[in-house]
C-alpha cells in the first residue's frame, strides 16, 4: 500500500472539494461502474497503461468544478506547482500493474487532491501552463503515449500477451526474434497482437487538444531494432583479424540479413560504405569459396529491399563481381549471383546498368548449362531485355541458339519460350530462329496439350517469324500444311488465351488471303 500523498499547503484552512466524476473511459459498458480489472475482449489481458494515460489527459484538461475561497500568494503558487508535480509523479507510478481495491481508493484520493491543487492554481495564476495545453512547438508527448521500442508517439498501439502496449510495426519486428515482453522480459504465451483501441482514442484526443500532428501509419521497415552488432560484423569482414573470424562474421551476417528485414534496410541505408566493405574480400585473387558464397548470398538478401536496389546496382563493385561469381564459385554462389541480378533488374533504371555484354554472356552461359541456374538466369535476362537496346546485345552474345537448343531438349520450356517471344520482335533474332529451323519445333509444341501461356508464346513467335520474314509465302506454305493436316491454328483460335486467339486468327486470315489454306472453321 502506498501512503496518501501530502496535501498541497495553503495560507488558511483547506478548501472543500467534491468527489471527482468518474470518466466514461474508466467505466465498463456492461456494469456502468468503474473497472477494477479491465481486460481486452478475446485475449483477456490486462490493459497496463490506459489508466495512466487517461489520468494525464484529465489532469491537463480538468474543468474548474471546484472553488477555493482562500487567497494565496505568489510564493504559494510556486509551492503548489511543486506539490502538483510531486502528486502527479505519485499518480503516474500507479500505472501498469493491477491494484487491489484499497490501493485504488488511495489512487482516487490522490487524483482528488491533484484536482484541488489545480483549482488553487486557477485562482492564483489563471494562465498557468499546468492548466493550458502547451503550444505546438513546446508540447511534450506524455511518456505513456510513447512506445518503449520506438521512443515515439504510438500510431497503431497494440497489446501483446503480457498486457503491455507497443507500436505495432516495432513489436512485430521484435517478435520475429524474441518471444518475450520487451519491458517485463516475461515469456509470451502467444504472439497475437490486439489493437488497443482505447489508448488509440486517448492519443487522438490528446493530439487534438494539444494541436499535435500525429504521424500517419507507415509500412516502412523498422531499422532500429537488433542492429547494434551489424557494423562490427562488417568490420570483421572487411578488416579481418583472421581468416576464421572473417568467415564466421560473413556467415553470421548472411543469417541476419536473411532473417530480419530491418537489418537489410539498416545495413545499406545507415552504415557508410557498407556495400564496398561487404564486397572488398571478393576482389582477392585467392578467393575462399565458402566466404564468396556467404557474401554473394548476403548481397542477394540486401537486394530484396526495394529501396536498396538502385544503391546496390549503382555501386561500381557490384555488377563486375556478380558477373565474376556467375562464372566461378559454388553452385549456390552462381545461382544466387543470378538471383541477385534478377532482383536488381526488377527496376528499369538498373537494366541499362546491368545490360553490358559481359554480364549477359555470363547469364547466357548459365542458361546453357541448365539445371538449378536456368530459371533465375532466364528471368534476369528477360528483365534486362525488356529494354529494347539490350536485345541486340543479347542476340549478339549468342542467346538465340542457346534458347532453341534447351527448348528442343524439353528443358524449362515455359520460361525460355517467354524469353524467345520477347526476342522475336528483333529482326536478327527472328532470322536466327528461321535459320535454325525452329519453326518445326514451335508447331510441335502447339500440337501438344500444354498450359495456355506456353501455347500463347509459341504462336506469338510463329506469327513474328512470318511477319518479319521476307519470304513470307514460303513460310505460309509451311503453316498451311500444318493447318490442313492438324487444324492447329483453328483449334487455337477457339480455345487459346486472348492474345493467342488474336495471333491464330491473324495467321488464318493470311492463309485464306493467299489461297494456301482452308477458311477458318466456325462454331
Amino acid at each position: 500500500m502506498r501512503e496518501k500523498p501530502e496535501s498541497a499547503p495553503t495560507t488558511s484552512s483547506s478548501p472543500a472539494s467534491s468527489a471527482p466524476k468518474v470518466p466514461k473511459e474508466f467505466k465498463c459498458t456492461l456494469s456502468y461502474a468503474i473497472m477494477s480489472e479491465p481486460v481486452v475482449i478475446g485475449s483477456l489481458f490486462l490493459i497496463k497503461t490506459v489508466e495512466v494515460v487517461e489520468f494525464w489527459r484529465i489532469l491537463l484538461n480538468s474543468p474548474a468544478d471546484m472553488t477555493d475561497s482562500t487567497t494565496t500568494t505568489a510564493a504559494d503558487a510556486v509551492t503548489l506547482k511543486r506539490e502538483f508535480k510531486k502528486i502527479l509523479t505519485e499518480i503516474l507510478s500507479y500505472g501498469g500493474e493491477s491494484k487491489d481495491h484499497g490501493e485504488t481508493g488511495v489512487l482516487m484520493k490522490a487524483i482528488d487532491e491533484a484536482n484541488r491543487i489545480i483549482n488553487c492554481l486557477r485562482e492564483v495564476e489563471p494562465g498557468t501552463d499546468i492548466l493550458s495545453p502547451p503550444s505546438p512547438e513546446k508540447v511534450d508527448v506524455p511518456r505513456e503515449f510513447k512506445c518503449t521500442l520506438s521512443k515515439k508517439i504510438m500510431i497503431e498501439p497494440v497489446i501483446i500477451a503480457s498486457g503491455r502496449t507497443y507500436e505495432k510495426r516495432y513489436i512485430k519486428e521484435w517478435l520475429k526474434r524474441e518471444r518475450t515482453c520487451p519491458i517485463s522480459n516475461q515469456v509470451l504465451s502467444h504472439v497475437s497482437l490486439t489493437p488497443n483501441l482505447l489508448v488509440d482514442e486517448l492519443i487522438t484526443q490528446w493530439c487534438l487538444v494539444n494541436k499535435f500532428e500525429r504521424p500517419k501509419s507507415s509500412e516502412e521497415i523498422v531499422t532500429e531494432l537488433f542492429t547494434d552488432g551489424i557494423d562490427s560484423l562488417l568490420q570483421r569482414i572487411s578488416s579481418p583479424s583472421s581468416v576464421a573470424d572473417q568467415a564466421q562474421a560473413a556467415e553470421e551476417l548472411r543469417r541476419q540479413t536473411k532473417r530480419f528485414a530491418n537489418v537489410r534496410a539498416f545495413l545499406v541505408s545507415e552504415l557508410p560504405d557498407s556495400i564496398k566493405r561487404l564486397l572488398t574480400p571478393l576482389s582477392a585473387v585467392d578467393l575462399n569459396l565458402e566466404l564468396q558464397e556467404n557474401l554473394i548470398t548476403t548481397l542477394f538478401n540486401l537486394s530484396i529491399v526495394e529501396k536498396n536496389k538502385r544503391i546496390i546496382a549503382e555501386n561500381p563493385l557490384v555488377i563486375p563481381l556478380l558477373t565474376k561469381s556467375l562464372k566461378q564459385g559454388t553452385s549456390e554462389t552462381r545461382r544466387n549471383s543470378a538471383a541477385t541480378l534478377l532482383s536488381l533488374s526488377a527496376i528499369e533504371s538498373n537494366r541499362l546498368i546491368i545490360g553490358n555484354s559481359e554480364t549477359l554472356k555470363a547469364l547466357i552461359g548459365l542458361i546453357g548449362e541448365g539445371g538449378l541456374f536456368t530459371t533465375e538466369a532466364a528471368s534476369a535476362v528477360f528483365n534486362i531485355c525488356s529494354v529494347s537496346e539490350n536485345r541486340e546485345k543479347a542476340v549478339s552474345s549468342g542467346l538465340i541458339p542457346v534458347l532453341t537448343n534447351k527448348i528442343k531438349e524439353g528443358s524449362n520450356v515455359a520460361e525460355l519460350l517467354a524469353l524467345l517471344a520477347l526476342l522475336s520482335t528483333h529482326n536478327r533474332g527472328v532470322k536466327e530462329m528461321n535459320d535454325l529451323g525452329f519453326i518445326s519445333d514451335l508447331l510441335s509444341i502447339l500440337r501438344k496439350p500444354s498450359c495456355p501461356v506456353t501455347h500463347e508464346n509459341a504462336v506469338v513467335i510463329v506469327f513474328n517469324m512470318c511477319d518479319r520474314n521476307r519470304d513470307r509465302s514460303g513460310r505460309l506454305k509451311v503453316l498451311s500444311e500444318e493447318e490442313n493436316q492438324y487444324g492447329t491454328f483453328t483449334k487455337l483460335a477457339k480455345q487459346g488465351s486472348d492474345r493467342a486467339v488474336r495471333k491464330a486468327e491473324a495467321i488464318l486470315k493470311w492463309l485464306k488471303r493467299h489461297g494456301t489454306g482452308k477458311a477458318p472453321q466456325r462454331g
